[in-house]
């Protein structure tokens, strides 16, 4: 799992109080804070590239948390409908956007195992000049599950279309943006974007 600057930040809270501070050798890889951990310091970036910062506007709108009320409409089942919550943060000298989507969202959770239904994933976004357009990631371990898809503004939205391994195209898409609230809505297509199903709907507040 990515985590985030703000994930990073409270987690140093949480362990800073609850735990008191431990020296980095008196601890084993699985108890060294986030603050001992390089590669997630290397990771994080505090602000967008200034070379790039116009274009990364476009996904760097969304950096911080949000609350999220999902609807998922899975494909020959039932209908979840949940809380969940997003996180977005600058990586790699700010050249990129990684988030982490969280669906229920943890405090909803039971302890133990998660259910088969529930997901835990991460999206990578980077802008290249060469097409004036987004490359963007997906990765769900848990599934598994990877989608790749090329994002770009659309009017005052936000569309990233990619198609699967066996023919089934995913058009994704933030709507209804403003600073403090917006819409997302996971589409497929199994005839070629003739036709398209909705299969999942996320209404978004930020959180303070």
């Amino acid at each position: 799992m990515t985590v985030t600057r703000f994930t990073i930040a409270a987690a140093l809270a949480v362990l800073g109080v609850a735990r008191g501070v431990v020296a980095a050798d008196q601890k084993g890889p699985e108890q060294m804070s986030l603050q001992n951990r390089p590669m997630l310091e290397a990771l994080a970036a505090p602000q967008p590239n200034a070379a790039l910062a116009s274009k990364l506007r476009l996904y760097g709108q969304f950096v911080g948390s949000w609350h999220l009320d999902i609807d998922w409409h899975e494909l020959n089942g039932p209908t979840r409908r949940a809380e969940g919550e997003w996180h977005f943060d600058w990586v790699l000298d700010g050249k990129a956007i990684q988030d982490v989507w969280i669906f229920p969202a943890r405090r909803l959770r039971n302890e133990g195992a998660a259910e088969p239904w529930h997901f835990y994933g991460s999206t990578f976004r980077w802008y290249d000049p060469a097409i004036d357009a987004w490359h963007i990631t997906f990765f769900e371990p848990t599934r598994p599950f990877e989608m790749r898809q090329i994002g770009r503004a659309a009017g005052d939205d936000i569309v990233q279309m990619g198609e699967e391994h066996d023919g089934v195209v995913r058009r994704w898409r933030f709507v209804e943006i403003s600073d403090r609230s917006f819409r997302w809505l996971g589409e497929a297509s199994f005839d070629k974007g003739k036709t398209w199903k909705l299969e999942m709907e996320m209404r978004a507040r930020r959180m303070p």
